[in-house]
């Protein structure tokens, strides 16, 4: 759980709220976001079981990805989409984890 949460503090600026007794741990954003609630998974589910995949909106991806990398965090290669670009890493439960700029691209071509 600690690496759990040191990953989501140091890489995408969250803060951890604790109630004593409980174990759950709350990620809070520093900024702007969505909290994450963390919890030992039941004993019947194996690391990286689970088909969620959490996206974090970044405008600029590839400098993400190198200030990540020179933390500890690698992510693989950058694919360029429609008008944005993201890349993929995994959490230390081995969760997918994304960081796009799909939500800052122009307007649709639709």
């Amino acid at each position: 759980m600690d690496e759990m949460i040191s990953f989501y503090e140091t890489y995408f600026d969250y803060r951890a709220e604790r109630c004593k007794g409980d174990r759950i741990v709350e990620l809070i954003p520093r900024a702007h976001g969505v909290p994450l609630l963390l919890h030992p998974a039941g004993k019947a589910t194996r690391e990286g079981q689970v088909a969620v995949k959490l996206v974090f909106d970044i405008e600029n991806v590839p400098d993400f990805c190198v200030r990540a990398a020179k933390v500890g965090l690698s992510f693989g290669p950058i694919h360029n989409a429609d008008g944005y670009c993201f890349a993929n890493a995994k959490d230390p439960a081995k969760n997918s984890v994304s960081v796009s700029s799909r939500a800052f691209r122009g307007p649709s071509t639709l």
